[in-house]
This record gives C-alpha cells, sequence and structure tokens, in this order.
C-alpha cells in the first residue's frame, strides 16, 4: 500500500490572496473586511509566534464564499471554490473552519451544513476564527461585545465558543487579545 503523498504547502500572497477575491466575485465591502480580519489577525499572529504567512492567507481569504452566498454556507462555499483554485488543504480547511469560532458536527446538520466538524484545530485556524469574530464590517470589537451580539442573535453555543477562542490564543499569546491594538 502507497502513502498518499501530500503536495507541498504553497502559500499565496498577500496581492494573490486579493486578487482571488476580486476575480471571483467578492465585492468590495467583503473585500476589505477580509484586509480588517487579516490585519489583525497577522498581529495575533505575530504575538503568538504562529505561521505569518500561512495566518494572512487564510484570513484573507477567509470569506472567499461570499461571492457565492452570505448565508451560514458561505465557508463551506469557499472551501469549495479554494479547492477548485489549487489551493492547499491547509488553506482550504481555514475558510471551511471559520464561523462563529467553529460549528460542531451537530450543528452543521441543523444548519443545513454537510455533516462534519468545522471547529478550528490548528493555532493558525484558531487565529483566523478569533480574528473574524472580533471584526463587524471593518471596526474591530472586543470579544465581550463579540459575545453580546451572538447572544442576542441567539447563538449561545456560538458564544461560548469564541469566549473559549480568545482565551485560548490569548493564553498563546501571553495577553489578552483585546489589548492588542
Amino acid at each position: 500500500m502507497t502513502a498518499r503523498k501530500e503536495k507541498p504547502l504553497r502559500i499565496p500572497s498577500r496581492e494573490e490572496c486579493l486578487r482571488i477575491l476580486v476575480e471571483n466575485g467578492c465585492d468590495e465591502s467583503v473585500v476589505r473586511h477580509c484586509v480588517a480580519v487579516s490585519d489583525l489577525a497577522v498581529k495575533i499572529a505575530r504575538r503568538c509566534r504562529a505561521n505569518i504567512a500561512l495566518v494572512e492567507a487564510g484570513s484573507l481569504l477567509h470569506d472567499l464564499g461570499r461571492c457565492k452566498s452570505h448565508g451560514i454556507d458561505h465557508a463551506v462555499q469557499g472551501a469549495k471554490v479554494a479547492g477548485q483554485l489549487g489551493l492547499h488543504e491547509t488553506i482550504v480547511r481555514m475558510i471551511e473552519r471559520h464561523i462563529g469560532g467553529g460549528i460542531t458536527r451537530a450543528e452543521a446538520k441543523k444548519l443545513g451544513l454537510p455533516p462534519k466538524d468545522y471547529v478550528p484545530q490548528t493555532l493558525e485556524e484558531k487565529i483566523v476564527a478569533h480574528a473574524d469574530s472580533l471584526i463587524a464590517g471593518e471596526r474591530r470589537t472586543t470579544v465581550k461585545q463579540a459575545v453580546e451580539w451572538l447572544v442576542r442573535e441567539g447563538h449561545e453555543d456560538a458564544a461560548i465558543r469564541v469566549l473559549q477562542l480568545h482565551e485560548d490564543i490569548s493564553r498563546s499569546c501571553g495577553m489578552d487579545v483585546d489589548e492588542m491594538r
């Protein structure tokens, strides 16, 4: 039996990521949001000693699926587009796992998504998901504001996961992410 050989990780540059967003039909507001998420995610990645290039690409492309859908399925749609573009599976998973601190298999089923676990696993996936939770449009929010919004929208489980991600990443960084500016 031959082991499956994984292709080497090629991380697209910032310019390539922005071109991918535009060429796939993401509107200007989505691109600006992705840039704001990326700016924060890169700051977090530097502080946590994560793979900065990977976090930059994943955060710039996290909302690629918004060219197809603005619903909860935009992460799945984005992962499909990224796969069709030949992006590495590592980046595809970052796109797929960025929503609301992650979505469990049971929640995915209830939401009509393909039944699988969409909870971020790696430090880089967690950073992208959390940075997205802390950017509303292009504006930076606090974890408290993000959690309050999720609770108001009826997403208590997501609020708990966002808070857990915040604590986990803050621990990894050695400081509260809300204090990073």
